[in-house]
């Protein structure tokens, strides 16, 4: 996207805290933001999924963000983000939202080599902004869950 005030090239992002950490999800992913209300436990799923939920008559696969990412929840208030993949409605539980920043795409840098294991497997690069960095999230990554259950 070119902002058309400064001619650059941006990305934009809805913001997110989860455990104490800045992430960014590219808004073209974002459907809504919503609190979870009502979710129903399911048996023998990963420890990822917090259960599911019916959202505006869609189910929604909720996942429980921190706990896929290895960090600990910081606020007791919860939010989740609406995210679609190949059909299917997932929420990511995050502690709080954020705002939508519009960032130059000069300004993206791969993945340090010092980030969490944990971090990187499911970032796809960073923002330096003022006092933090930004961990740009991959949401097919994030949701890749099967798999990396499967591989260990």
């Amino acid at each position: 996207m070119i902002d058309e005030t400064t001619d650059r090239t941006v990305n934009e992002y809805v913001t997110a805290m989860v455990g104490g950490e800045l992430f960014g999800l590219p808004i073209g992913r974002v459907q809504d933001v919503f609190v979870p209300d009502r979710v129903t436990r399911v048996p023998l799923a990963p420890p990822e999924i917090a259960g599911i939920l019916n959202l505006r008559g869609r189910i929604v696969t909720l996942v429980d963000l921190c706990h896929r990412l290895g960090l600990e929840h910081r606020d007791p208030s919860v939010m989740a983000i609406g995210v679609e993949l190949k059909g299917e409605s997932y929420g990511l539980m995050i502690d709080q939202v954020g705002e939508v920043m519009s960032l130059d795409v000069a300004d993206f840098e791969r993945n340090p080599v010092n980030l969490d294991r944990n971090l990187a497997a499911v970032t796809s690069g960073i923002y330096r902004l003022e006092s933090q960095l930004l961990l740009v999230l991959d949401i097919d990554r994030v949701l890749d869950i099967g798999r990396g259950a499967a591989a260990a």
